[in-house]
C-alpha cells in the first residue's frame, strides 16, 4: 500500500477503482481544504519547475481556479485582476531584471 496523503482531483477515486485498486478517501473541511489547496499550488510549482511541463502549468491553473472559487471568485475574476496589474505595471515580456534603484 502506498500513502500520498494529499488533495487529488475528483475522478481519481474511480481511476483508481478501473485499475483495481481501492482508494481511501476522505473529504476535508473548509480549513483542511485551504491548506491542501495551498500545499498542492507548491507541489504543482514544483513539479512545473523540475519538469517545465506545459501539462504541470495546467495543473497550477486548475489548483488556482480552485483557489479562487474556494475564496468566492472565479478564475475569470483573477484574469481581470492580472490583466489590470499588467495594464498598470506591466507584463514580463521585456525580461527586464531590476538589479538596484539609488537614490
Amino acid at each position: 500500500m502506498k500513502i500520498y496523503n494529499k488533495l487529488v482531483r475528483d475522478n481519481i477515486p474511480q481511476i483508481i477503482a478501473q485499475n483495481g485498486q481501492k482508494a481511501h478517501i476522505s473529504t476535508l473541511d473548509s480549513d483542511q481544504y485551504n491548506i491542501a489547496l495551498r500545499k498542492k499550488l507548491c507541489e504543482e510549482v514544483q513539479e512545473y519547475l523540475d519538469s517545465e511541463d506545459i501539462e504541470e502549468l495546467a495543473d497550477i491553473m486548475e489548483v488556482v481556479e480552485a483557489l479562487a472559487v474556494f475564496r468566492g471568485s472565479t478564475l475569470d475574476e483573477v484574469l481581470k485582476v492580472k490583466e489590470k496589474k499588467a495594464a498598470k505595471n506591466g507584463k514580463f515580456e521585456k525580461r527586464l531584471f531590476l538589479e538596484k534603484v539609488e537614490d
